[in-house]
C-alpha cells in the first residue's frame, strides 16, 4: 500500500533527524571506538541547528503516530478488505515504537555520552607532587558541543603522566589543567588536546 510506504518514509526521516541532532556528540564516541580522532569535531557546526532538528524529529514522529493511530477512512477500509495480506513488521506499531525509543535515545545522547569515557580523576587522585611544581593553565578550545566532548578531552589529557586534574567545559569553551611541570609540559598538554580532534584558540 502507498500509505504504508509513505509511513515508512516518515519514520526513516525521524531516524535521520534524530541522529543528525546529536551527530556532533556521537562522532567523538565513534572516534574513540575506532581509535581515530581526526573526525571528532567534524560535525560541530551542526550544534547551532540542534534545537531545530530536535523539533523536526518530534514533529515527524508525532505525525507518524498520528498516521498509525488515526481512524481509517471508508476508502482505506475498503482497500484493506481487498488486500488480505497482514501488514509487515516494518509497518507495525511495534516497529514505530522501537524507532521512537531509538530516536529518544539519540536525542538524549549528549546528556549521557560522557559514560563512554573513563573518569579523568580516577587515576589522578592518588598522585602526589611537590606543590611548588604544580601549575594550572586555562586553555580555550574550539569545537566542544556537549559533555561527551568534555569527557573526550579530559580522557586524552589525563592519560599524560603528571596530570593532577583536568576539567573541560563546553559552555565556556575552556579547559583547566593542573599538572606537575617536572613530569609534563604545556606543549605535551596542547598536543594531547589537538590529538583529540579539537582546536586550541590562542
Amino acid at each position: 500500500m502507498e500509505t504504508g510506504k509513505t509511513s515508512n518514509r516518515v519514520v526513516y526521516a525521524g531516524i535521520f533527524t534524530a541522529i543528525a541532532a546529536s551527530i556532533c556528540c556521537i562522532t567523538p564516541v565513534l572516534a574513540l571506538m575506532a581509535g581515530t580522532s581526526g573526525i571528532v569535531s567534524t560535525f560541530s557546526w551542526v550544534e547551532p541547528y540542534r534545537p531545530y532538528l530536535i523539533g523536526l524529529t518530534i514533529v515527524v514522529l508525532v505525525f507518524a503516530w498520528y498516521q498509525k493511530l488515526r481512524p481509517k477512512t471508508q476508502e482505506e477500509i475498503a482497500c484493506a478488505c481487498e488486500d488480505d495480506a497482514k501488514p509487515s513488521f516494518w509497518q507495525s506499531k511495534s516497529f514505530l515504537f522501537i524507532i521512537t525509543v531509538f530516536a529518544g535515545l539519540m536525542l538524549a545522547f549528549p546528556s549521557y555520552s560522557h559514560i563512554f569515557y573513563f573518569s579523568s580523576d580516577s587515576r589522578n587522585e592518588i598522585l602526589y607532587t611537590d606543590q611548588s611544581n604544580v601549575k594550572e593553565i586555562r586553555v580555550t578550545i574550539e569545537g566542544m558541543t556537549c559533555e561527551g566532548c568534555e569527557a573526550h578531552i579530559e580522557s586524552e589529557v589525563s592519560n599524560l603522566d603528571g596530570i593532577l586534574h583536568v576539567k573541560a567545559d563546553y559552555e565556556s569553551a575552556n579547559t583547566i589543567v593542573k599538572y606537575d611541570e617536572t613530569k609534563v609540559n604545556l606543549e605535551e598538554i596542547e598536543t594531547a588536546i589537538l590529538s583529540s580532534g579539537y582546536k586550541i584558540i590562542k
